[in-house]
């Protein structure tokens, strides 16, 4: 039990890597809040943990409203007493070419992605602070580490996830609080199966090609990484076992950034 009464937050908690380290942590002894848009998605995951045996809530959180995400940080700590571990997993995609990127897209991915994991974590932080110990858990992408095209705002805000983790990590370093960033290649989730269609349209050839020339590309480990595999590593950074690693952006990318 790495996690036992550990109070953990998962943003996009609903779905795909969020339901996995929802799971994971609640197999590891944890106490779990959701947030997510989807009402019905979160209420699965949450019925799934209590009928585990876990104890977890959700809150129906627009990340992208700061006193949204007040309100459910607030009303975990309300209800388990702190707030130890937050994941920063909340996202979507939107792909186009920069000069037919829409306007209010690249505003809804910057502010999921970005704003919402800085609310997040401002909020969640005091918490923390009060008790000197918390582990903060960024959702990032190889795309974080590296461009690829018809990705403008997915990339850009990837990019800037990182850099508000190093931000993190340096301000909290004396505090016995850790910040890292993990950078998965392309996940098994829905929100990668729309991509792969949306990325065919774009690029305007067949599915298949998508997957061996855009998903796989150079990399020669030709699969999708599972959600599961992303959940062990946000395990890791979670525990006691990882107190010295903190700043850290740690890939799950099939050798695409050993290039």
């Amino acid at each position: 039990m790495k996690l036992k009464h550990r109070v953990c937050v998962v943003t996009g908690g609903g779905s795909g890597i969020g339901r996995a380290i929802c799971n994971k942590f609640a197999e590891e002894g944890a106490r779990i809040s959701i947030l997510d848009m989807d009402e019905k998605g979160g209420n699965e995951v949450m019925k799934e943990l209590r009928d585990g045996g876990a104890e977890a809530l959700f809150f129906k959180t627009d990340v992208t409203k700061s006193e949204q995400c007040k309100s459910a940080i607030d009303g975990t700590a309300d209800k388990f007493g702190t707030i130890d571990v937050l994941v920063n997993n909340a996202g979507l995609q939107h792909v186009a070419p920069i000069v037919d990127f829409p306007e209010e897209k690249w505003n809804l991915l910057m502010n999921v992605m970005l704003s919402g994991a800085f609310y997040c974590t401002k909020y969640a932080l005091p918490y923390m602070l009060s008790k000197k110990s918390g582990r903060i858990i960024n959702m990032s992408s190889i795309h974080g580490l590296i461009g690829i095209e018809y990705k403008s705002a997915y990339v850009t805000a990837k990019h800037g996830l990182i850099g508000l983790t190093k931000v993190t990590a340096i301000e909290t370093a004396k505090s016995g609080i850790t910040a890292n960033a993990i950078c998965p290649t392309f996940v098994r989730t829905p929100l990668v199966e729309k991509q792969i269609n949306d990325q065919a349209k774009s690029h305007g050839i067949p599915r298949e090609e998508v997957m061996e020339k855009v998903i796989f590309g150079e990399a020669p480990m030709k699969r999708l990484v599972e959600p599961e595999e992303v959940a062990e590593l946000a395990l890791y950074l979670a525990g006691e076992q990882a107190r010295n690693i903190s700043g850290a952006a740690l890939p799950i990318d099939e050798t695409w950034t050993a290039r």
